[in-house]
């Protein structure tokens, strides 16, 4: 199978983007922007996603990305399942060309949809990978809080774990979404939507410690610190991005003596979600705090809330 290395080196021997279709991919993302809402990491996802198609296209002498053909998707997704891309990222992309197409039909810009007869690839049912509650504390006190450095990935760790924060929200989040003196963060999730999370008596100490002894020390070199609205910060200003985040929690994992290939940021997620549900919290409730659109999303928590289910039946069954 190829590697990532190949996939790359393919990627850059594919030619320039034509003016027609990056114009047409511009015109898609500013529709779907401002119909849908789409988060900015979706448009992206979505701009690289057809860009790919076109330039891989344009390199077989076929039509252009507005003309592609029943065939020539067919072929494309061929390709790429061919050179190695997970069932889940075939359906990523056919979700984004049927987007795509369909305002395409919508604008008169082309009378059919080529993905009319194209059908996802079947995907498993992945059971999120959540940390026990002791892998989850030594995370937490890995990094060394005698550093401004250190005291910001300390809270910035607690908070993700305390409000089950999605890591685009956790490194997006601007100074003035926390309040600390009623112990809640406002969070702007998927879709733009607000979400009032409350925070823990940890996560409000180390976001305090964080505010008063590390923050300023990190912004003591930006040109105007007092511009910098990010709430978490880099040595100089600007906010660490989501590839920093996750290049962090694999220090820290090291630490504490967790394999780094069995966490990922967003395993502070469903931990979050996953130990709530073992200590007994509202299906409902957690969908608010999770800020799921739907309660379906959130139901695959139950299936790995295994110790609370274990307790649920050794108190209520009568032959427990």
């Amino acid at each position: 199978m190829p590697t990532v290395a190949d996939r790359r080196q393919l990627s850059r021997r594919l030619p320039p983007l034509a003016d027609a279709d990056a114009s047409g991919i511009e015109r898609f993302l500013d529709a779907a922007w401002a119909e849908h809402g789409l988060s900015q990491a979706t448009l992206s996802s979505y701009r690289s996603d057809l860009q790919g198609l076109a330039r891989w296209l344009l390199d077989a002498s076929r039509p252009p990305l507005a003309a592609a053909r029943r065939e020539d998707l067919f072929d494309y997704l061929a390709m790429r399942a061919g050179a190695g891309y997970s069932p889940r990222s075939a359906a990523r992309l056919l979700s984004c060309l049927r987007a795509f197409y369909a305002q395409a039909v919508r604008t008169g810009v082309r009378a059919d949809d080529p993905c009319a007869l194209l059908q996802a690839p079947k995907l498993p049912r992945l059971l999120p990978k959540a940390l026990s509650e002791a892998q989850v504390a030594a995370l937490l006190d890995a990094p060394d809080v005698a550093t401004p450095t250190g005291l910001r990935d300390r809270a910035m760790l607690e908070l993700m774990y305390a409000a089950g924060l999605r890591v685009s929200e956790l490194v997006g989040l601007p100074g003035t979404a926390v309040n600390l003196r009623q112990g809640v963060l406002r969070v702007t999730g998927k879709g733009s939507r607000e979400r009032l999370v409350p925070l823990g008596e940890e996560s409000q100490h180390w976001l305090e410690r964080y505010l008063r002894d590390a923050r300023p020390a990190l912004l003591a070199g930006a040109r105007a610190p007092a511009a910098v609205q990010a709430l978490f910060v880099e040595a100089g200003g600007g906010a660490p991005t989501r590839q920093a985040f996750w290049a962090l929690v694999k220090r820290h994992a090291a630490a504490a003596g967790i394999d780094p290939a069995r966490i990922s940021p967003h395993g502070l997620r469903h931990s979050f979600a996953t130990h709530l549900l073992n200590h007994g919290a509202d299906l409902r409730a957690l969908q608010m705090l999770l800020g799921h659109s739907s309660l379906t999303t959130t139901q695959i928590y139950t299936l790995v809330a295994r110790d609370r289910l274990r307790n649920l039946h050794a108190l209520h069954h009568p032959r427990a």
